[in-house]
């Protein structure tokens, strides 16, 4: 099998620009302004048309963001690595400044015990369509639904909860923020894969990584 056929592990992957999130390489370099974002887009997808894979692009007022995955192999591969490399040899080219530790991604959790029941309804709210038993916003405005099973039918449980996926070097950092803010950890028997925090009320969410989860 080729390399650019091998799906790659989060820790096969050692680049100083991007991280492995949530299934995708990316990468978040601060512009400075719209202006220079643009003009790294436009050369960025002269590159792209040569070579692929198209990244994801998210281009704000003084940043920008990419995302890069195999779309047919659900992953990352040597082929998306070495893209990401050249699209970091030209955003240094043109002075952005490289930001991964500003790199976050959003997933909604609901736990219930009849996710086959109410997946179709949810489907329907968000105007998504499902996939691997989650619900995808297929104009990527909205962060992904999943369902949790739980046994719990009790009627004051806790049923939405946040996954917030961080770079494994910045999820230490967010976790000790969130206690410094009166939160506290509830479980951490999984980690790095991810941690449970719960605030002063007792709503919890989840700091995750990609490590931890192969």
């Amino acid at each position: 099998m080729s390399q650019s056929t091998t799906r790659l592990g989060a820790r096969q992957i050692d680049l100083a620009d991007w991280r492995w999130v949530l299934g995708a390489l990316r990468a978040r370099f601060d512009t400075g302004s719209f202006a220079a974002g643009a003009e790294f887009v436009a050369a960025a997808g002269r590159i792209c048309d040569a070579a692929g894979p198209h990244p994801e692009v998210d281009l704000r007022a003084r940043h920008i963001r990419l995302a890069l995955r195999s779309d047919d192999l659900g992953g990352v591969t040597e082929r998306e690595v070495r893209l990401a490399e050249r699209l970091s040899a030209l955003a240094s080219e043109q002075g952005l400044d490289p930001r991964p530790d500003r790199l976050q991604e959003l997933e909604l959790a609901l736990d219930t015990p009849a996710s086959e029941a109410v997946r179709p309804f949810w489907a329907a709210v968000l105007g998504g369509g499902e996939a691997g038993g989650e619900i995808l916003d297929p104009a990527g405005r909205l962060p992904p639904l999943w369902f949790q099973a739980t046994d719990s039918t009790a009627p004051d449980r806790q049923r939405f909860h946040l996954d917030v996926t961080v770079p494994p070097e910045v999820a230490d950092r967010r976790i000790a923020a969130a206690v410094a803010a009166g939160g506290r950890v509830v479980d951490e028997s999984r980690a790095p894969a991810f941690v449970v925090v719960a605030d002063p009320d007792g709503n919890k969410a989840c700091i995750c990584t990609e490590l931890g989860r192969e």
